[in-house]
């Protein structure tokens, strides 16, 4: 048989006893672990009436965020998706036509964004590469289902509602050094 690469090992090579054989060391050293864990303190929550507590750096769902005046803040430039190590996210761009100008924030804006919550990794990457400050983890998460393609949120599911009181509050996801360089006047983009 052919290597296809040349970076595969052969980790062992060594020839099992008899025993070894029978598998009955591993057997016998499954079962001393199964009986250490019998005796040991339950780790369950009684989920109902107690919810486990988060850390503070706990990463959830993802939504999309608008402006101040309501508008996407996305502008399909794509970062986020050569950012994700797991390929999840795919969009599709489109240029904004006359009278869209309440609706998207600038010309150019996402009319397909998809993250595949089963292929995400939930490390961050996407909300760190975005110019735009328009995808964020929240502490949500992410809701059970019995199919595959359910799990593919659209637009329909991470949009932030337009109501300002339904918004959701990402500021705890923000460092003291991004708040600061937001309220910069001395760069175009805070102006």
């Amino acid at each position: 048989m052919e290597l296809l690469t040349d970076r595969s090992k052969i980790v062992s090579n060594k020839k099992l006893s008899f025993l070894e054989k029978l598998y009955l060391p591993a057997i016998f050293e499954g079962m001393w672990i199964t009986l250490g864990h019998l005796f040991r303190r339950k780790v369950t929550i009684r989920y109902p009436e107690k919810k486990k507590e988060f850390s503070e750096i706990y990463r959830g769902q993802h939504i999309l965020k608008r402006d101040e005046e309501g508008r996407e803040r996305c502008t399909a430039c794509g970062l986020c998706a050569v950012a994700c190590p797991a390929e999840a996210i795919t969009m599709t761009a489109a240029e904004r036509k006359a009278g869209e100008e309440t609706l998207y924030r600038e010309e150019k804006y996402a009319v397909v964004y998809e993250i595949d919550m089963l292929r995400c990794i939930f490390c961050g990457l996407c909300e760190e590469a975005c110019p735009k400050e328009a995808i964020f983890l929240t502490k949500r998460i992410v809701s059970p289902e019995l199919t595959r393609e359910r799990f593919v949120y659209g637009k329909d599911l991470l949009l932030e509602p337009s109501d300002r009181l339904r918004r959701i509050d990402i500021s705890g996801r923000q460092t003291k050094e991004v708040i600061g360089f937001k309220k910069d006047k001395k760069f175009k983009h805070n102006q």
